[in-house]
C-alpha cells in the first residue's frame, strides 16, 4: 500500500480478509505456514519492494504453495511486471488468488479477466501521472515556488496572490535571496571556476570553518548539488540558448528571457518511496521563469555544468 493510513483498506484490513479467504478455501492450513509480507509506503507500479521481492525468493526456493492478495494492483499496476509474474507463477506451480476481483489463473477466463484489469489498473497510474504533468504546465505559467526545504540562499515568501488547481485555490509563493547564503553561492561558484574541482572546494569551505544553512560541513554532493541547481541561474539568453539546446520544455517565450528574473526547473526530481530522490534527464524538466532575482548569470550556469577534475 502506498499511503499510510488506517482507514478503509488498511494494511489491516486486507491481511485479515485474505486470511479469512485462506481459512475457507484451505481449511486444513496450520496457521505458522501463513506468512505476511506487507509493503506499506510503496507503491504498486513496479516489483521492486523488499517484501515482494522476498516472497519471490520464498516462491523460487518451493516454499510457496499458493500466494493470496487482496486486489490485483495491490502486486502490480504495470502490465509487462504482472504478465511475467502470472508466467513465473504457473511455472512453479503456485496458485495466485486475487480476492476482490475474485478471479485465478486457472482457466482462461479468469487469466483473460485479471489481464484486463491490470490494463485498467496501469491507466489508472498513467492518468495520474498525466494530470501531475498538467498540473506541473499550469504552476510554470505562474513561477510559483512549490514549497518544501528551499535551495541555499532562498527563502519562501508568500504572495497576495492565488492560483486555481483541481478546481481548488492555492495560495503561491515565491523565492527571496537571504544576503549571507547568497553570497556563500556565489562564493561557492567563484571557488569552483578556481579550482575546477569538487573536493578543492569542500577543502577550502572545510578550512574557512564555512557551513551549510543547517550548520552543518559541506560535502561533495552538497557542493554539486548547488552547482547543479538552475534555480540560481539569470533567465538570460545563455539559459534559454543552452536549455533550447539540451530538448528542454521552455514553457516562457524566448522575448521573456531578459534577465531579470531566475529559472525554475518542475518535474526536476523522482519522488521514490523509502529512497533519496534522483534527478531525471533534463529532457523530462519542464523550465520557466521564476519570480525571483537570480544570484548568478547563464552563461556561469552552464560553465559549471562542465564536468570537474
Amino acid at each position: 500500500k502506498s499511503k499510510f493510513t488506517g482507514k478503509g483498506e488498511s494494511i489491516e484490513n486486507q491481511i485479515e480478509l485474505c486470511r479469512q479467504y485462506i481459512d475457507n478455501t484451505y481449511p486444513d492450513m496450520p496457521e505458522q505456514d501463513i506468512v505476511v509480507f506487507e509493503d506499506e509506503g510503496f507503491s504498486g507500479k513496479n516489483t521492486e519492494r523488499p517484501q515482494f521481492q522476498e516472497m519471490m525468493k520464498m516462491a523460487e526456493a518451493g516454499e510457496i504453495k499458493a500466494i493470496v492478495c487482496y486486489r490485483l494492483d495491490r502486486i502490480s499496476r504495470n502490465i509487462s511486471d504482472f504478465s511475467r509474474l502470472i508466467e513465473k507463477l504457473e511455472e512453479m506451480g503456485i496458485d495466485f488468488i486475487s480476492m476482490k476481483e475474485n478471479f485465478t489463473p486457472d482457466n482462461p477466463m479468469g487469466k483473460a479477466m485479471m489481464y484486463i484489469c491490470s490494463i485498467f489498473a496501469q491507466l489508472e497510474r498513467e492518468t495520474i501521472a498525466e494530470r501531475i504533468l498538467d498540473n506541473m504546465h499550469e504552476l510554470a505559467k505562474t513561477g510559483r515556488w512549490l514549497g518544501g526545504t528551499t535551495p541555499t540562499g532562498y527563502e519562501s515568501k508568500e504572495i497576495n496572490s492565488r492560483i486555481e488547481l483541481d478546481g481548488k485555490k492555492r495560495k503561491m509563493h515565491k523565492l527571496e535571496i537571504i544576503k549571507e547564503e547568497a553570497d556563500l553561492v556565489r562564493l561557492i561558484f567563484k571557488k569552483f571556476f578556481e579550482t575546477n574541482s569538487l573536493t578543492k572546494v569542500d577543502e577550502y569551505l572545510l578550512m574557512n570553518n564555512i557551513k551549510t544553512k543547517n550548520n552543518k560541513n559541506f560535502s561533495r554532493f552538497a557542493i554539486r548539488a548547488i552547482l547543479e541547481n538552475p534555480v540560481y541561474m539569470s533567465a538570460d539568453m545563455d539559459a534559454w540558448e543552452y536549455f533550447e539546446n539540451k530538448g528542454v520544455e521552455v514553457f516562457a517565450p524566448k522575448e521573456c528571457f531578459d534577465g531579470k528574473y531566475g529559472i525554475m526547473a518542475y518535474n526536476k526530481t523522482k519522488q521514490n518511496t523509502n529512497k533519496s530522490h534522483n534527478i531525471r534527464e533534463i529532457t523530462e524538466w519542464i523550465i520557466a521563469i521564476g519570480k525571483h532575482k537570480p544570484l548568478i548569470s547563464g552563461a556561469d550556469w552552464v560553465k559549471a555544468q562542465s564536468p570537474p577534475r
